[in-house]
Formats: structure tokens, sequence, C-alpha cells
């Protein structure tokens, strides 16, 4: 008797759930969840350098937190434009425009697309809380300090926000932009501006770490990944066809004209 065919058929089944690309749904997540991981990997290996005092990576940061605040004293107008920028796009303000955008999404009736931009800033913010807990980093000490900051170091509060809110916003605005390029790269070059300003106004300001942006930024990018696979999953349950995120969004039907866009 063959026993080996009951086991066969079943893996053949889990196979071809996760990787067949007729079955576009198992594919994708399959896809997305490796993706989420290997941007995490980066991350859990800087916050253990982190932990370590990895003497390297202090070196690299102490290098870099030197240049920018010796260019920081010698140019004060420098000093005030990285001084307005942090206060402007710190995570205050930047979450009170992702509340805004809620509104907006409730009142175009989309809540299921409000939900994730809500849980995505949620589950980033008290992400980096915590980890800001755990890890317990200083900030740099600096004799002639040109601005302070409280709390701890790692990772980056502001660089953390600005890549969530960049991400949130990019996603959500893809849809208006799908069929023009370069209204997809004025989304695009927006987005990395916010994020990467936001993050070298921080160590510009001598009130981070470059190791502490980085941290950010890269968690950022892994919550924002990670919480779009958990939507994709949602709405093509929901009986709509596979995005294309990184050209049209998360919800390409955002974008549609009628009372239904985007309804859940």
């Amino acid at each position: 008797m063959n026993t080996t065919g009951p086991t066969s058929t079943r893996d053949r089944s889990w196979r071809s759930r996760r990787l067949d690309p007729d079955r576009s749904l198992g594919l994708r997540l399959t896809l997305a969840a490796v993706a989420a991981v290997l941007v995490l990997v980066p991350f859990a290996l800087l916050a253990l350098l982190v932990l370590g005092a990895w003497p390297p990576l202090l070196r690299l940061d102490a290098s870099v937190t030197d240049a920018f605040h010796g260019y920081a004293l010698a140019h004060p107008a420098w000093v005030r434009a990285m001084t307005v920028w942090t206060h402007v796009f710190g995570p205050g303000p930047l979450r009170v425009a992702a509340a805004v955008v809620v509104v907006w999404l409730l009142r175009r009736r989309s809540p299921r697309l409000a939900v994730w931009v809500v849980t995505t800033m949620l589950v980033g913010g008290l992400l980096g809380a915590l980890l800001k807990l755990l890890v317990g980093r200083n900030r740099p000490d600096l004799l002639e300090p040109v601005a302070r900051a409280a709390g701890y170091s790692f990772p980056s509060g502001h660089a953390l926000n600005a890549a969530l809110a960049a991400g949130v916003l990019l996603l959500v605005f893809l849809p208006f932009a799908r069929h023009s390029r370069a209204g997809r790269v004025a989304l695009w070059t927006a987005a990395v501006l916010l994020t990467v300003v936001t993050g070298l106004s921080r160590i510009a300001l001598g009130v981070h770490w470059t190791s502490d942006v980085v941290g950010g930024w890269v968690l950022g990018v892994a919550v924002v990944a990670a919480t779009a696979a958990g939507f994709a999953t949602w709405r093509t349950g929901a009986g709509h066809r596979p995005a294309r995120p990184l050209r049209e969004g998360v919800e390409p039907e955002l974008a549609d004209p009628g009372p239904e866009n985007g309804r859940a």
C-alpha cells in the first residue's frame, strides 16, 4: 500500500497555496511576509549592535555627530532651518495629518482604509516607544548643544513617525496618480524627502545618533510593509482585485468616481 499519497497531496496543497502563481493571494501574502521579515532583520541586527555597544558603530555615530555639530555651531541659519523642519514634521503634527486623512477617508466611505491608517500609525508609535524603553540608549551629550530633547534615543521617534506617515500618505494617495508618471514621481519624491530630511534634522541638531535615525527609518518601513500586507488580505477577501501598492497604492478604487469607491 502506498502510504505517501495523502502526505504528498497535503504537501502539494500547502505549496500551491503559498507559491503557485495561479493562486495569487497565497503567493502575494508569502512574498509580503518574507519582505517584512527581511526588512526587520537589519533592524534587529542594528538593535543588537546598539545594545552591545559595538565599537565600530559607536565610532561611526560619534564621527558623524561631531561633523554635523561642528557645522551647526558655525552656521546658525542651518540650525534655525533644521529646528523649524523638525518641529513642523515632528511626530505630533504628522499624527494630526494622519488623523485628517482618516476623517477624509471616512467621509469618502473608505472605512477599511481609514482603519489601516490608524493601525499603522498606532502600531508603529507603540513599538517605537516600547523599544526606546527596552534599549534605554542615552542621547548625544555635547559640550555646546544647539538643541535639546528628552527621553531615550534608539530608535528615533521623529525618523520612525516620518517613515510611517510618509508611507501611509504615499500608499493612500498613489491611486490618484496611477495613470500619471509625473504624479507618481512627485509623490515618491515628497515621501522620500519627508523621511530623509526629518531624520537628518535630528542628527544635525545633535539630539540623535545616526544609528538611532537609521533604526527609526527601518522600523517604520517594516511596519508599513507588514500592515500593507495585512490590508491586501483584507481587501482581497472583500472581493477586490489584487493591487500593486508601489504603483497604485493599497486601495486603487479610492480614486474611482462614484459613491461606491473604496467602500468596505
